[in-house]
């Protein structure tokens, strides 16, 4: 699954981050005191029950087309195989029509292949929706409960140090979120 970011937002973050990084070289007696953090919230999604559970949901939703899919690919390798072990004795016409198989496989399985991506996208987006709000409610439960002043983004840092790094316990408090709702 692919989260997508606004540029506006990723923009923020950047500043968000320089902002930071300001404070740490402008004001060390007062940064001693500010306890950051950082989280990659596409791996903290992508770790939780819930979104394993989803894309296990989807994958079992959408076996038959990847197994179409499989089969058309399988389908179109035969052929060429054939193709190309029995080209010289193969008629002009034979290998004419053997080609022209080939590429109506091909072009079935790039159009299937297509279709189901864009199939599998929409229902992760159906899927997903809302979870940006639990990842911005498991984030503020980890700022209360663990104090943190700043949170920000893994993409907006260009090093951190594991021990900044609580993108483990979001994927954790999302777990007890999704636990608390069952």
């Amino acid at each position: 699954m692919q989260i997508k970011q606004s540029i506006l937002a990723n923009t923020f973050r950047a500043i968000l981050a320089s902002s930071a990084l300001m404070m740490v070289f402008a004001a060390p007696a007062a940064v001693a005191e500010v306890k950051i953090a950082v989280v990659d919230v596409q791996a903290a999604i992508l770790n939780s029950e819930e979104a394993k559970r989803l894309l296990a949901q989807i994958q079992e939703e959408f076996k038959d087309e990847e197994e179409k899919i499989r089969n058309i690919q399988t389908e179109a390798a035969v052929l060429f195989e054939r193709m190309q072990k029995d080209a010289e004795v193969m008629s002009e016409a034979e290998k004419r029509r053997v080609q022209q198989q080939i590429e109506s496989k091909n072009n079935d399985f790039v159009y299937n292949r297509q279709k189901l991506q864009r199939l599998i996208e929409e229902r992760q987006q159906e899927l997903f929706a809302g979870i940006d709000q639990k990842v911005q409610s498991a984030i503020e439960e980890l700022v209360k409960s663990d104090d943190y002043d700043l949170i920000v983004p893994r993409q907006a840092a260009l090093y951190v140090s594991e021990i900044y790094n609580i993108t483990r316990k979001v994927t954790e408090k999302l777990n007890q979120m999704s636990a608390r709702k069952n």
